[in-house]
Parts: C-alpha cells; sequence; structure tokens
C-alpha cells in the first residue's frame, strides 16, 4: 500500500501507521458524486456489518477524498450517515497538493482533474495485515458486500 499521511474528516491526522497490523479498505470517493460513491459507501458498510464483531476490529475502512474543494468536514459527516459508514470509515481530506501525490501513488483519476464529480476512479482496493494488495472490487461489475466481507477475511490470513 501506498504510503500517506493525512486528516480525516474530525481532524486527525490518519495514515499507514494507523493501519499496521489490520486489512484495509481503500476506495476514493467525492460527497457530491450520484454514481459510483454512493455504492461503494454502501457496499463497504454492509460487508462490515457481516464481518463478526472479532474480525471487523480487525479491518479499517478508508475513503479519499478526490475533490478537495467539495469535501468539508460537513459534507463528508452528511455523506457517511447518508450511506450508514459514520463511524465505521475514515473519510481523509486534504488540499489538492496533499491530495495529488496520493493520488498519483494509488493510479488514481480524481473528480477534481475528471472536472465531473461523477467521474473519477471507483473502486475498492484491499490490503492484507503487511500493507500488500489483496484484491480491487469494482461497483456494477463484483463488488457486493460478500464479495467484499470474502476478500476482508482473505486479507485477514
Amino acid at each position: 500500500m501506498p504510503e500517506f499521511r493525512l486528516r480525516d474528516y474530525t481532524g486527525r491526522t490518519f495514515g499507514n501507521q494507523q493501519l499496521r497490523g489490520r486489512a484495509v479498505l481503500v476506495t476514493f470517493l467525492e460527497t457530491k458524486c450520484r454514481a459510483a460513491c454512493p455504492i461503494l459507501a454502501g457496499q463497504i458498510g454492509d460487508a462490515l456489518r457481516l464481518l463478526p464483531p472479532d474480525e471487523r476490529g480487525s479491518v479499517v475502512a478508508v475513503a479519499i477524498s478526490t475533490h478537495p474543494r467539495d469535501d468539508t468536514r460537513a459534507s463528508i459527516r452528511a455523506f457517511l450517515r447518508a450511506h450508514r459508514v459514520l463511524g465505521r470509515m475514515h473519510y481523509l481530506l486534504g488540499t489538492e497538493a496533499e491530495l495529488r501525490p496520493v493520488w498519483r501513488a494509488f493510479f488514481v483519476l480524481s473528480a477534481l482533474d475528471s472536472g465531473d464529480r461523477d467521474t473519477h476512479s471507483a473502486s475498492v482496493r484491499v490490503f492484507d495485515r503487511r500493507g500488500r494488495w489483496i484484491s480491487t472490487l469494482h461497483p456494477r461489475v463484483d463488488l457486493t458486500a460478500e464479495n467484499l466481507a470474502h476478500d476482508a477475511r482473505a486479507a485477514l490470513r
């Protein structure tokens, strides 16, 4: 997993050090997106609810903003609440200068660069406890709560 260190929507600094020893689900979201982002957030939340509590505590869901001008603390909180992942997903934000190296490291097209809030890289990447990539799931292709829960379990082994 590429190294990163950003602030979450609550203002706390968050990065790879907080993820060590845990399976990680990483996605890139835009709070004004009405296409893939609601699906991504919903499937992540559903997948986490499918995991038993002992496994759920070892899996971390991380969303990284693809549009720093649209993603504010208030819009992020409303988005997470609307999609039932408030308190279950770390939504990270930053300035364009802070986010751009993270987008490059993950090979992500941002909504800022596409010029369309609904057009950006949209997948969930699963990393194991050592930060090794396990799988990538895509909405409307292979991203289901069941598939994501399966891959999260595999990342825990």
